[in-house]
């Protein structure tokens, strides 16, 4: 049978969220480009300014702290919880019947032994069939939940990202590591995680 036992462990929130970029500076795009005789006039200081409009949270701390996050996670790990004890158990009772029918079968007539291993074949594709609906249904609660989850984030630093005036906001992740390497200075991780978790707690007042 399919086993149901490591749905969520095989989820990875930093997969979910790499390689996310976020275009939010509109007022940028509207701007036209400066002359030639302009361009040697840009000071440092506009050009430092520039630079510090592409910003990146790491994904890793985002699920590790982010207060939705971990409720969907701990849901859908009770999910697969009870559904492992229902299919278990099933499991079992279905052993106890082949084990009785093992037992008992020397005595048991011909049509009786056919009856009975008929039913227990019956029995043995039921339990195959639950374990794969249970399978579909969690891996498609699953999905639902994180994109949800996804979709929550990515609008919130649409609006973070238009109010901060950043061009840009890239994720980054150990296991997908997409940015090599960032000055740390261009880190937003903490403060995203901080609204982030007041909007949340604030929705569920």
């Amino acid at each position: 049978m399919n086993t149901i036992f490591s749905i969520v462990s095989k989820v990875s929130f930093a997969l979910l969220l790499a390689g996310t970029i976020v275009s939010c500076n509109q007022g940028a795009k509207t701007q036209s480009e400066p002359s030639k005789n302009d361009s040697n006039a840009i000071s440092k200081e506009s050009q430092g300014n520039n630079k510090d409009k592409i910003v990146y949270l790491n994904s890793d701390s985002l699920s590790e702290k982010y207060q939705y996050f971990k409720d969907i996670k701990s849901k859908l790990e009770n999910k697969v919880k009870k559904a492992q004890a229902d299919l278990q158990a099933k499991s079992a009772a279905f052993q106890r019947e082949v084990a009785d029918y093992q037992k008992n079968a020397a005595t048991m007539s011909a049509a009786d032994r056919q009856a009975t291993e008929q039913k227990l074949a019956r029995k043995q594709d039921e339990l195959a069939r639950l374990d794969q609906t249970a399978s579909s249904s969690l891996a498609k609660d699953e999905s639902e939940e994180f994109n949800n989850v996804y979709n929550k984030i990515t609008e919130f630093l649409k609006k973070h990202a238009s109010d901060n005036g950043y061009k840009l906001v890239l994720t980054y992740s150990k296991s997908n590591p997409t940015v090599l390497y960032a000055d740390p200075s261009l880190e937003i991780t903490n403060e995203v995680i901080k609204q982030l978790n007041e909007e949340y707690k604030s929705s569920n007042k």
